[in-house]
């Protein structure tokens, strides 16, 4: 599961989708759920950057506590806030990594899961009208997860679903079939994601340092 993102600056990337910036980008080296980020959604056939509270909040949710980050791909349809989403609201989670943690003898050990090439993944996503005390409504999204390759299951068997660039304006059309949309979440290629060890500093969402995701040993990667 996502407990852990790592934002760095993917907007200058070659391999980053186009977009209209509406809400500047955010960037942190450890970002935790119920934290703001940055989403891609369409807006008017156009897509659009929005900022985006990490907990899908529906305008009947008030305790954001009980918001979810997450969503299993092979659930959606089980409740409705998620089944609605899916159909309506699709977006794309544009970062530079993810953490996840393998036990070990020493305890935990993070490591961050990236393109083998280090390229921005494109995390599916489905989101939602949040509407806080003040009025001011602004938007709140989950990720969705389906299970892992065998490099990943190690240290977790679930995984936000990784959108290929190719299909980004697929995943967020509206005109996109629903079954057309689910053929596009699935377990990411083998050779698509490698994992390598990081500093257990990401253990604390406080420490905000871009150290926190440097490798410390090698990439693993999918061997045949």
């Amino acid at each position: 599961m996502a407990g852990r993102l790592h934002v760095d600056d993917w907007t200058r990337h070659p391999q980053s989708p186009a977009f209209r910036g509406v809400d500047p980008p955010v960037f942190s080296p450890n970002l935790a759920p119920r934290r703001w980020l940055s989403i891609l959604r369409r807006e008017a056939n156009v897509t659009v950057l929005r900022d985006a509270f990490w907990g899908l909040t529906p305008t009947w949710l008030k305790i954001l506590d009980q918001a979810p980050h997450c969503a299993r791909a092979e659930s959606l349809d089980e409740r409705p806030m998620f089944r609605e989403a899916m159909a309506e609201r699709r977006c794309l989670v544009p970062v530079t990594g993810i953490y996840l943690w393998q036990a070990g003898l020493r305890g935990k050990q993070p490591f961050l899961i990236t393109h083998t090439d280090r390229s921005p993944l494109l995390l599916a996503g489905i989101w939602s009208r949040y509407a806080p005390d003040t009025g001011e409504s602004r938007d709140s999204f989950a990720l969705i997860t389906v299970p892992t390759t065998e490099v990943i299951a190690p240290m977790s068997d679930r995984l936000p679903a990784v959108i290929a660039l190719s299909q980004s304006e697929d995943w967020l059309s509206l005109e996109t079939p629903m079954a057309a949309a689910r053929d596009l979440i699935g377990p990411a290629d083998r050779e698509l994601l490698g994992a390598f060890p990081v500093s257990k500093q990401v253990n604390d969402p406080a420490h905000q340092e871009w150290a926190c995701g440097y490798p410390i040993g090698p990439m693993r990667v999918w061997t045949a």
